[in-house]
């Protein structure tokens, strides 16, 4: 895992240096085509978007960091529009979560992490590409949403969770103008490619979007991004967890 990052941005510094420089610039256009330009402008120096430890995206979140090995610096939307939320469930507690996110070795991490009590913790900053999908064009283009619980135990999918979840989904909507539908809200287990079979049978897909299309209509204030804010204490639970979010860098 680490070694896969530290190719990739040996890659990208190579390329970088090509576009630092008068004539080199012309040429770095030249090889890498106006696309990869767009999405690579936004890291030579003096040009990186001021970031706080700690802030939000979210106004009902609170912020507790994923390891840094289990996601991607980028810019987004200006480099990777984001078009997509995806809905996890991760076969643990949110205690759970929170540690095997915490985890460097873990290789994989979504953006948010909502309980069944409707806590929800952020972990990645939205402009940042979170390894949750297993596939990297899908991780470039979305939000991961991972849900305490267990595919197989519907008493899981609590009020409270169901209600935080819509409304941090619906908030997302509106910051990235996606559609409040099936095909713009997905789960894990409709990503390609992907092993996954998260949210599961009992994730009530017609309760969700309804909740979803409700916060939308009437949406909260907006999104923090001010204070920086630790996640209280997880509540005990479970330990068991499958990695159900995964690479796909």
């Amino acid at each position: 895992m680490g070694g896969h990052m530290g190719g990739e941005e040996g890659r990208r510094v190579g390329r970088r240096a090509v576009l630092i420089g008068g004539g080199a610039a012309a040429a770095g256009a030249a090889a890498l085509g106006w696309e990869e330009l767009r999405r690579l402008w936004w890291k030579l120096p003096g040009t990186r978007r001021r970031r706080v430890e700690g802030e939000l995206d979210h106004a009902g979140a609170v912020w507790t960091a994923a390891a840094r090995a289990n996601w991607r610096r980028a810019d987004r939307p200006d480099d990777f529009g984001i078009d997509r939320v995806v809905v996890h469930v991760v076969q643990g507690s949110y205690a759970t979560a929170l540690r095997v996110f915490k985890n460097p070795g873990h290789g994989a991490a979504t953006h948010y992490v909502v309980g069944k009590d409707g806590r929800v913790a952020q972990m990645i900053r939205e402009l940042d590409v979170a390894f949750h999908a297993g596939n990297r064009a899908m991780n470039e283009r979305s939000i991961g949403i991972e849900h305490e619980g267990f595919v197989d135990r519907p008493r899981d999918f609590t009020p409270a969770m169901y209600a935080s979840s819509a409304r941090l989904t619906a908030d997302i909507c509106a910051r990235y103008g996606i559609p409040v539908d099936r095909e713009h809200i997905i789960g894990h287990v409709e990503v390609e490619g992907t092993d996954h079979t998260d949210p599961g049978p009992h994730w009530d897909w017609d309760r969700y979007m309804e909740l979803v299309r409700r916060a939308a209509a009437n949406p909260s204030p907006g999104p923090s991004a001010s204070r920086p804010a630790s996640a209280s204490r997880p509540a005990g639970g479970t330990t068991r967890a499958d990695g159900t979010a995964r690479a796909g860098r």
